[in-house]
């Protein structure tokens, strides 16, 4: 077994059980939608935290050659992937009758600072591997380093439609980085 094997074990089963826990949380939310509203920004962040987790994912296959399997590596894959499940465990919910606005007004902070965690330990490990060199060009400034700013906007922004707007924006990232090459 190679080292990434090895450490993909824990890295993929708590990155799916991270994106478990958020298709989970949906799917009791559809669930009970006759009964509950489930509202357009706990979806957005679900959205958000998913595309984040598969994200992080292909970025590990991507750089398999340098995983290794030494307890720094290790540890700080877990704190990392910890931080994703805990951040999936609060999109939604846990009961399917509790209000879908309010549990996302409760939560969403704490969601979008793990993304941010998580986003940033992933551009500071790339980083001090391939070095900073493509970091600064159009694409990576839109790309990656808008993530940051958006984020802490939208975690200190008290105006509801501030925080979709940069949840939107996130969101957008995704499909954005596919046909930007």
């Amino acid at each position: 077994m190679e080292e990434f094997d090895y450490a993909v074990t824990l890295f993929g089963l708590l990155l799916g059980l991270a994106l478990t826990e958020a298709l989970a949380g949906l799917a009791r939310a559809l669930k009970s939608r006759k009964h509950t509203r489930i509202g357009w920004s706990t979806a957005l962040l679900g959205i958000l935290v998913a595309c984040d987790v598969v994200t992080f994912w292909v970025y590990g296959w991507q750089m398999r050659q340098f995983v290794t399997a030494s307890w720094p590596v290790m540890f700080a894959g877990f704190i990392v992937t910890g931080i994703y499940f805990v951040a999936a465990s609060l999109i939604f919910p846990a009961s399917p009758e509790e209000d879908h606005e309010a549990h996302f007004a409760a939560n969403y902070r704490f969601v979008l600072a793990g993304v941010l965690v998580c986003n940033m330990a992933l551009i500071a490990w790339v980083a001090s591997i391939v070095g900073t060199g493509n970091l600064f060009g159009a694409r990576q400034i839109v790309i990656t380093w808008s993530l940051i700013p958006a984020t802490l906007v939208a975690i200190f922004a008290r105006e509801r439609g501030i925080v979709l707007g940069c949840i939107c924006w996130l969101i957008a990232l995704y499909p954005l980085s596919l046909v930007w090459t």
